[in-house]
């Protein structure tokens, strides 16, 4: 015989114990948690040393004081605008739109390397140039180029380790040289980074600078071929090169200064040019400079014609993510690529929010004199 009998009385069987709901809290609550925790992981509130977009940007950010509403590398800059001539062989590499039309429409930006929107042009090492060309049928093409020809090192994670090694040390305010040199010591490519800084020339303008995709991508042409590339802006304008005693006559606000003069007597312009892979070439790795020796084509010729301060120009609602490609037009599989598209969305977002919030307005109202 049974111990106890079951019959129905009340909604509850007689003779059974109440069901606890503490264990059906405690599941709930463990499930919330998990998701929390899991937000918190996605986002980067916790693992502060995992590389996400959010700790990337939070490196760069501070490796310098903070300027809200700016960007966070390349502050310094203006916007330009002009067009964009496709040569008669670029379609034969590419069916990008952009390649089919006589005249395209371009939107740009000059800058200088850095986190400061008030650095000094002429202790700039890095120069860079970002553009959008836009087609008429709707699609976009965007470019960040530098004028260096290869990245100090090769992958995310090491570019992170990098980054978070020019932090400064609160103790001297300046990034520790130890961990500075550690970098050095543990990749190659990042002395061979240091070795062009100190030996490159230092060009006497941007219309004179010459700027590399450095990342890989693809094009695809009519006929369905598809070649591994690299592109590079090589100026028309004739390279100066200023030695050190010019670059500190030269002014802190030098190369915006010269564009403007040079833009009065008319169109700025660079050749696109297109390096073609081999089957030995490091598609992936833009760390690794292709030889000179690789097939070249001139693809067209970049006008510009006229410029604005960042401030008031159209550039300065940009991102130029340079995984927004046309079609005939791809991404490879290079890490640092994909990387980089993150870390530009995190820091657009951010200074869209600075703007929105105001806190970008009052700290240009501090700063200025």
């Amino acid at each position: 015989m049974p111990l106890f009998k079951f019959t129905r009385h009340g909604g509850q069987a007689r003779g059974s114990q109440p069901h606890s709901p503490l264990p059906w809290i405690a599941l709930i609550a463990l499930i919330l948690g998990a998701v929390a925790l899991g937000f918190a992981w996605l986002a980067g509130w916790i693992g502060r040393d995992r590389l996400t977009a959010q700790n990337f940007t939070d490196a760069i950010e501070a490796t310098g004081a903070n300027h809200p509403g700016f960007r966070r590398a390349h502050s310094k800059g203006v916007c330009v605008s002009g067009w964009f001539e496709p040569s008669a062989q670029a379609p034969q590499l590419s069916h990008a739109r952009m390649f089919e039309q006589q005249r395209v429409p371009v939107l740009g930006r000059l800058s200088i390397g850095g986190g400061n929107p008030h650095g000094a042009d002429n202790n700039a090492r890095v120069r860079s140039i970002a553009l959008q060309l836009s087609s008429d049928d709707g699609q976009q093409w965007r470019m960040a180029m530098n004028s260096f020809p290869f990245l100090a090192v090769a992958t995310p994670e090491a570019f992170y380790e990098q980054t978070r090694a020019q932090i400064p040390d609160p103790a001297t305010g300046k990034p520790d040289p130890a961990k500075l040199a550690a970098i050095q010591e543990k990749y190659p490519s990042a002395r061979a980074f240091t070795q062009w800084a100190k030996t490159a020339p230092w060009t006497d303008s941007w219309a004179s600078t010459e700027f590399n995709s450095v990342n890989s991508f693809w094009f695809t042409n009519a006929q369905g071929q598809r070649r591994a590339v690299r592109w590079r802006w090589q100026p028309q304008a004739t390279p100066r090169e200023l030695d050190a005693a010019s670059r500190e006559q030269a002014g802190v606000d030098f190369l915006s200064q010269d564009l403007q003069q040079r833009l009065a007597q008319g169109p700025v312009r660079w050749n696109l040019v297109v390096t073609l892979a081999s089957s030995q070439d490091a598609i992936s790795d833009p760390s690794v400079p292709w030889p000179a020796e690789r097939e070249q084509v001139v693809a067209g010729v970049l006008n510009i014609e006229q410029m604005q301060p960042q401030e008031q120009g159209s550039c300065n609602d940009l991102n130029f993510d340079p995984l927004i490609l046309p079609k005939g037009v791809e991404g490879s599989d290079d890490p640092i690529l994909a990387a980089r598209s993150a870390v530009y969305s995190q820091s657009f977002n951010r200074r869209e929010r600075e703007r929105a919030t105001g806190e970008a307005a009052r700290n240009n109202a501090q700063v200025q004199p």
